[in-house]
């Protein structure tokens, strides 16, 4: 069996692609570079954590792009639910993809879910800044930016690349949402940036612990930030301990963090749902 699954979901029914990839982003090369997509996982198999916010930001990906997209959302619950009995994967990892030229044919990939290792979440990563890096149209989840970001390579030992606005301001990263804690205040950029699922919990859950101002850091404040850290819907928060070879706070997970995984973790198994 192949490692990812990939099926075409049309008004006619489920059917398999013609192509065996070897995972979600071996699948990108198979994909339309015109199109919009959603990206994320299951949990104990057939649970799922706000899937209607990722459906509704598909939506809105596909208006502002101008792809008339008519999602019947049970249809595709029904078909994810097909699928991932099938593959038998248990929890999976999963990418919605709606292509500009066939709207009404919706591709969904799906691999089995391996979770960061432990210590990623514990001992955090180091991450650099991408000058002159933001994205055209941010606000759009665009399959282009799936393609063209497999061309921005990291240096060795990098985790992930941070793209900055032309003024050097701290946007989000290539494929996550980026967050710094600096004077005691959680600063996030909500304008300019694909404003994310995980985003959105953060912003939840984070005012008891801390104040929030939803504005970017610069590249200059780095060497002031007393901790950072980084979101995706697969990956929840993952601190930040090193930025273009400068230390974030002692060079550990700072206590904040440490309490927004804690809430993060508990504000989710209050709230998935089945498939």
């Amino acid at each position: 069996m192949s490692p990812c699954l990939v099926a075409i979901l049309t008004p006619e029914g489920l059917h398999q692609a013609d192509y065996r990839p070897q995972s979600l982003e071996d699948a990108v090369q198979y994909e339309p570079q015109d199109g919009v997509y959603t990206i994320t996982n299951t949990y104990n198999t057939y649970q799922v954590l706000k899937l209607d916010a990722h459906l509704d930001r598909l939506e809105r990906s596909a208006m502002l792009a101008g792809i008339p997209l008519n999602l019947d959302r049970q249809r595709l619950r029904q078909a994810l639910r097909q699928l991932v009995t099938d593959a038998g994967f248990g929890d999976v990892r999963f990418r919605i993809t709606v292509p500009r030229q066939q709207p009404d044919h919706l591709i969904i990939s799906l691999e089995p879910f391996s979770p960061p290792p432990p210590e990623i979440y514990t001992h955090g990563v180091r991450c650099v800044t991408i000058p002159d890096s933001a994205r055209q149209n941010p606000a759009v989840k665009a399959t282009a930016w799936m393609h063209r970001r497999r061309d921005i390579a990291l240096p060795p030992g990098i985790y992930e690349g941070l793209l900055l606005s032309p003024s050097g301001e701290i946007l989000e990263g290539r494929g996550s949402n980026f967050y710094a804690i600096c004077d005691d205040m959680l600063y996030t950029a909500t304008e300019g940036v694909l404003q994310g699922i995980a985003q959105q919990i953060v912003l939840e859950i984070a005012p008891p612990l801390i104040p929030v101002r939803e504005q970017p850091v610069s590249v200059a404040d780095i060497p002031q930030l007393q901790e950072a850290f980084l979101t995706s819907s697969s990956r929840a928060i993952i601190p930040i301990v090193e930025i273009d070879g400068i230390t974030i706070g002692d060079g550990h997970r700072g206590a904040i963090t440490q309490q927004l995984q804690q809430a993060y973790r508990e504000w989710v198994q209050a709230h998935l749902e089945t498939l």
